[in-house]
């Protein structure tokens, strides 16, 4: 999953026993994986196949689909969410992306990913792939059902290969986009352990999901 483009009773546990002012990030979550299931969507994520925004800044353009393909990763069947990036036109990468929702608190969650990076129409990497339960890597928290102000959380744990994190930042935000303006919009802000300095903000509408990712903006 992109950092630069690219429960909530547990959660809300997890904080209050976090009094510090630099509180750590959650990293466990105690879902049954019988809980667990490949389509689904909360508030703020959708996880129904054809379910697809489009986003652009200049020539740049991410377009992420839902797509009818499932995945097991780590015992639990995933939805497979693709994420296809061009600039000026040119395929730049191509990630598929394992995600889970929890019948149970509404959670989605990350189990890993597939990566294509291309350079001339040829695959050059598949930088960034990792997958839950492979390496030590363990599936993280994407988009909590029930968002709290302040709450910080690992959104993937595969050490030495993607350690995104991400805190919400706000909770009520307004935006305008060219496919129209949003409100009651969720903020979150990403950062990785493999890059301290690094910060990047995403934002997502009520029963749309992402509608801003850095300086891409939802365009249909």
């Amino acid at each position: 999953m992109r950092l630069h483009r690219r429960t909530s009773i547990l959660l809300a546990a997890s904080l209050t026993a976090c009094h510090a002012a630099t509180p750590a990030f959650t990293d466990a979550f105690h879902e049954q994986r019988a809980d667990l299931a490949a389509t689904g969507r909360n508030a703020f994520f959708v996880l129904e196949p054809g379910h697809q925004v489009t986003l652009e800044d200049g020539g740049e353009r991410l377009v992420i689909t839902v797509l009818t393909d499932t995945q097991l990763v780590d015992s639990v069947w995933t939805r497979v969410v693709e994420e296809r990036e061009t600039i000026d036109g040119e395929l730049k990468e191509v990630s598929r992306n394992f995600f889970a929702i929890s019948t149970r608190t509404g959670n989605v969650y990350y189990f890993g990913e597939d990566v294509d990076m291309y350079e001339n129409g040829s695959v050059t990497s598949h930088e960034g792939a990792w997958r839950s339960g492979v390496n030590g890597a363990r599936f993280g928290l994407m988009m909590p059902a029930v968002p709290l102000l302040g709450a910080r959380y690992q959104q993937e744990t595969a050490p030495g290969v993607a350690m995104d994190r991400a805190t919400i930042v706000a909770l009520d935000d307004t935006l305008t986009t060219p496919a129209g303006r949003f409100e009651r919009v969720l903020q979150v802000e990403e950062g990785n352990d493999l890059e301290p300095g690094v910060r990047e903000s995403k934002w997502y509408a009520p029963g749309v999901g992402l509608i801003r990712d850095a300086s891409l903006r939802i365009v249909k």
